[in-house]
């Protein structure tokens, strides 16, 4: 955490300013919000803010001693340059797509996660320390040694580093689909109740752990506390039908983030591109437009880590909060850009039975039985069916020397079955 007083800068084409959001973040990377700023009109294409509002900031900057200004915006290199050349000296600048990237920075936890900050902060710097430069200062510095230079170099050498760099991740996923589980993957952007659903999915967890700070109802927990809770994703066991999958929640995607700072970290996602099946959860209290554009992004994101589109359940939470003409609208948005798209509330379980379905849907299955001599190790086999596998129906034959298992798995967990059952004495049907 950075422990570092910040003013909030805010412009609106129109409208009234809300500065919730982008101080929640602020605060989610560490600073200490003590002034905003806010202004509407048109865009000032040199420094963002128009140029009285400039000279207002630069004050309040001087008054409150404020080492760092946050743009709720994106800025272009030259409106960053402008902005920071009309502050106060050492004063520095950054945007939305800056800030999230402090707050990533605060969370990554593992070497990959450390590398894709570091690499994501060099791309953003990069166009503005050309930006400052003019033409004999960039030649100078784009010598050998040189600022410029060591940032592109390191930029390739982090490349090279990411590309090379094990995934311990890949062994952990063969292992729990040779033990029998499917692989099941959540996707989509924060507040979406992406994180919910797994608490109403999973084993071990219930909507309960969810309380106080729930992250539907209270926006800057929702900030502080879930988006980016780490770059790393969070994996529970589930049963779904009798059938025992592993559900991943992933890193939640954050409205009005450009792509290349999604694509920075879209390994995150690659528990979503090993997965048998992915739940794209959107908000459907979203306007329109607003919901089918996150939708558009988070398929494209998808489909940068391979994800077939037949893989993905599009579920469309929080209907609870519309009535049946606003439920059709959305829909409707919806099956714009994707198909079938399911409406659900988490919080009220409306449609979840429907959800499970389609996702059993898209599992792979094998339908079979086993029989074997009705000893006691035959018992272990059952337990461990019942473990790693669907099963539908014991029986023990009419003489009671025997014991049948009729199950759906996995076609791994269906060889591993009957590798068992023939070691206790296996029997044919």
């Amino acid at each position: 955490m950075t422990d570092t007083n910040a003013i909030v800068a805010q412009r609106v084409d129109s409208g009234t300013p809300a500065t919730d959001e982008i101080r929640a973040l602020a605060t989610a990377a560490g600073y200490t919000i003590v002034e905003e700023v806010t202004q509407v009109r048109a865009e000032d294409p040199g420094t963002h803010l128009g140029s009285g509002k400039v000279e207002q900031l630069a004050a309040r900057v001087t008054e409150t001693g404020a080492e760092v200004v946050i743009v709720d915006g994106e800025l272009t290199p030259s409106q960053s340059h402008g902005l920071q050349e009309s502050l106060p000296d050492g004063t520095r600048v950054h945007d939305r797509y800056r800030l999230v990237l402090d707050v990533f920075g605060d969370q990554a936890g593992t070497r990959r996660a450390q590398l894709q900050v570091e690499l994501a902060r060099l791309r953003y710097d990069l166009p503005r320390m050309r930006e400052t430069a003019d033409a004999g200062w960039f030649n100078k510095r784009a010598e050998k040694g040189s600022p410029l230079y060591d940032a592109e170099d390191r930029i390739d050498r982090l490349e090279t580093k990411l590309d090379d760099l094990p995934d311990p991740a890949e062994e952990f996923r063969k292992r729990r689909r040779e033990e029998g589980f499917d692989l099941v993957t959540i996707a989509g952007y924060t507040n979406a109740g992406k994180s919910t659903l797994l608490h109403r999915l999973a084993d071990e967890l219930t909507l309960a752990d969810t309380e106080p700070d729930h992250a539907d109802r209270d926006a800057t927990a929702t900030i502080e506390n879930r988006l980016f809770e780490t770059l790393e994703t969070t994996t529970r066991r589930a049963t779904l039908d009798g059938r025992p999958v592993l559900l991943t929640d992933t890193v939640g995607f954050v409205a009005d983030l450009p792509h290349w700072l999604v694509e920075s970290f879209s390994a995150t996602l690659s528990e979503a591109a090993a997965a048998d099946r992915v739940v794209l959860v959107a908000d459907a209290s979203d306007p329109p437009d607003e919901l089918r554009e996150k939708l558009r992004v988070s398929l494209d994101v998808l489909d940068a880590q391979d994800v077939p589109r037949e893989a993905i359940v599009t579920a469309l939470n929080k209907i609870d909060l519309l009535d049946a003409e606003e439920r059709e609208e959305r829909l409707a948005a919806a099956a714009d850009v994707a198909p079938s798209p399911l409406p659900i509330s988490v919080q009220e379980g409306t449609n979840l039975d429907r959800l499970v379905g389609r996702i059993e849907d898209g599992l792979p299955t094998e339908r079979t039985t086993v029989a074997m001599a009705n000893v006691d190790e035959a018992m272990s086999v059952v337990s461990w069916l019942y473990d790693h596998a669907n099963v539908a129906d014991v029986s023990y034959g009419a003489a009671g020397d025997r014991v049948t298992v009729a199950f759906a798995a996995r076609p791994s967990v269906v060889e591993r079955a009957r590798a068992k059952a023939a070691a206790v004495g296996g029997v044919d049907d």
